[in-house]
């Protein structure tokens, strides 16, 4: 189970650091196109990332505080690459921050399917949708990329 608890600790981590980065966004992007596709963006991460925290408890595993500074920290650190590239839209920041987003929900995707395979043999995953999950990892990845296109369109011809 060490492993495991490391894995959804990760995962956990990183869902931190997308909402802190979304939070960011969002109040960057106030009352512009973006700011309704980043809320709800936003939403669907936390609801996942209850999810985790739900898993984390049912297996009894602790929560990783140590895990979870880290990513509060390294989206800091993220923040300030997007601030000098511009926050923007056309900006290459705002571009940079959806890249990271679309690289978190891939490995979101990931651990759903990964839990899929040791489903049968783990009893707390039993009654958790991790097909469902999966597939609304995809969805969201897909709503990423076309903004993130759009953006690439935007910056890139703006030069």
């Amino acid at each position: 189970m060490n492993a495991l608890a490391t894995y959804l600790n990760d995962h956990l981590a990183g869902s931190v650091a997308a909402i802190e980065l979304l939070d960011h966004l969002i109040n960057e992007q106030s009352a512009q196109r973006l700011e309704k596709f980043l809320v709800e963006l936003r939403d669907d991460i936390n609801s996942d990332q209850e999810v985790l925290h739900d898993l984390i408890q049912k297996l009894d595993l602790g929560e990783s505080a140590v895990r979870k500074a880290g990513a509060w920290i390294a989206e800091k650190l993220g923040e300030m690459k997007v601030l000098l590239g511009g926050n923007e839209i056309g900006g290459l920041g705002l571009l940079q921050a959806l890249e990271v987003l679309a690289l978190g929900i891939c490995g979101k995707e990931l651990l759903w399917r990964g839990l899929q395979t040791v489903e049968a043999n783990v009893s707390q995953l039993q009654g958790i949708d991790l097909e469902r999950l999966e597939q609304r990892a995809r969805e969201q990845f897909e709503r990423v990329e076309k903004e993130r296109l759009h953006l690439a369109r935007e910056a890139f011809s703006a030069e």
